[in-house]
């Protein structure tokens, strides 16, 4: 059975100098949106085949999530102890509307966002990348490294729901 995103519990046992991996992973995601959803029409884009997020909505969020990770950067490099709280009901998500704008839209405006972040991770040095702050609902302290993992995992996990969703509408 798959595990809800909220129940994951990551460990962060690698060096700080996997951050060039880390840094890919995450300039890679817009380009597997694409590839996932590219074809797709609007009627299939928008199906919310289980009553959950559809493909388009999951996009959506991805997009969304975008102004956390920048905020969470800055807060990095502030040297703040305790990172912001993302809001876990997703009212960003749910107040957008994803569905009742185009998709490319969407894909183009994720595509800028994560390139902006990816070029500011490219400036920094590698002791950046060790500096930690307290993830408030793990509760465990977060490198620049790790959160940079935890952003691909999310993105993954919601890739992994976008393919989940290709073949409950096939099915139908």
């Amino acid at each position: 059975m798959r595990i809800k995103w909220t129940e994951r519990r990551f460990d962060f046992n690698f060096p700080a100098g996997i951050y060039p991996e880390m840094i890919e992973r995450v300039r890679g995601t817009p380009a597997r949106l694409e590839e996932l959803l590219a074809g797709l029409s609007p009627e299939t884009l928008t199906n919310q085949a289980d009553g959950r997020w559809s493909m388009q909505e999951n996009a959506g969020h991805l997009l969304d999530l975008e102004a956390l990770v920048s905020q969470r950067i800055d807060e990095y490099l502030a040297g703040n102890e305790t990172l912001h709280a993302a809001d876990m009901s997703n009212r960003k998500t749910y107040d957008a509307s994803h569905n009742n704008v185009p998709v490319d839209s969407i894909l183009k405006d994720f595509r800028a966002a994560r390139h902006d972040i990816v070029q500011r991770l490219e400036s920094f040095g590698p002791e950046i990348f060790a500096r930690a702050a307290l993830h408030p609902r793990l509760n465990v302290q977060m490198r620049l490294v790790d959160m940079l993992f935890f952003q691909a995992e999310h993105d993954d996990y919601h890739l992994a729901r976008i393919t989940e969703l290709k073949k409950l509408v096939a099915k139908q």
